[in-house]
């Protein structure tokens, strides 16, 4: 399975609301009605809790959302 970079920016000035650890950007599972989709997200490298920002959510992800509850 490939990743998906849906991302683009430095987002290592954001940090962990649990750890406190700076994000990074790395491969993010992301499961929806079935699917499995692997996307580079900024998430905690200590607990894995990743970001999405809201124009992604809103944007694109709602998009997927609706390809796949259209199937």
């Amino acid at each position: 399975m490939s990743t998906l970079k849906v991302l683009e920016g430095d987002f290592s000035a954001w940090t962990c609301a649990a750890c406190g650890q700076p994000l990074a950007m790395r491969p993010v599972e992301l499961d929806y009605l079935g699917s499995r989709f692997s996307v580079e997200l900024p998430a905690c490298p200590a607990c894995g809790l990743a970001l999405i920002p809201e124009d992604l959510a809103l944007g694109r992800m709602a998009q997927v959302e609706k390809l796949l509850e259209d199937k």
